[in-house]
């Protein structure tokens, strides 16, 4: 669990989707989630859901390149994160560093803090 100093420029919220095929090979999964560190990715939320077919072709119908996309896909992803919250008080804290990466969890946190993420 090492610590991460950040830059000082703004980060963005950015949703990223591993698809079935990815995740059921754990070796995969794995390779891909050391990917995503080592390009110095912070994980803010993670979470693993199945979906049903309908529910695929509904976020794909719906799915475009923008900002108001992604806010609205990270939305449906995880209905308790306040985008506007983790912009205000989040975002600068992890931005400014250092942060650790919490293997347990999945995801970075503020160094110091103790605190491996939301529940």
């Amino acid at each position: 669990m090492a610590s991460i100093l950040r830059s000082p420029q703004a980060l963005q919220l950015t949703l990223a989707l591993i698809k079935p095929d990815a995740v059921a090979h754990p070796l995969i999964l794995e390779a891909v989630h050391q990917q995503i560190l080592s390009n110095k990715f912070l994980i803010v939320r993670m979470r693993e859901l199945l979906w049903r077919k309908e529910d695929c072709q509904k976020f794909y119908r719906e799915h475009e390149d923008s900002v108001v996309s992604a806010s609205r896909e990270i939305a449906a992803f995880f209905p308790d994160f306040s985008e506007q919250r983790w912009y205000e008080e989040e975002e600068p804290q992890l931005r400014c560093g250092p942060v650790c990466y919490s293997p347990e969890g999945g995801v970075h946190y503020v160094a110091g803090t103790g605190d491996l993420g939301p529940a």
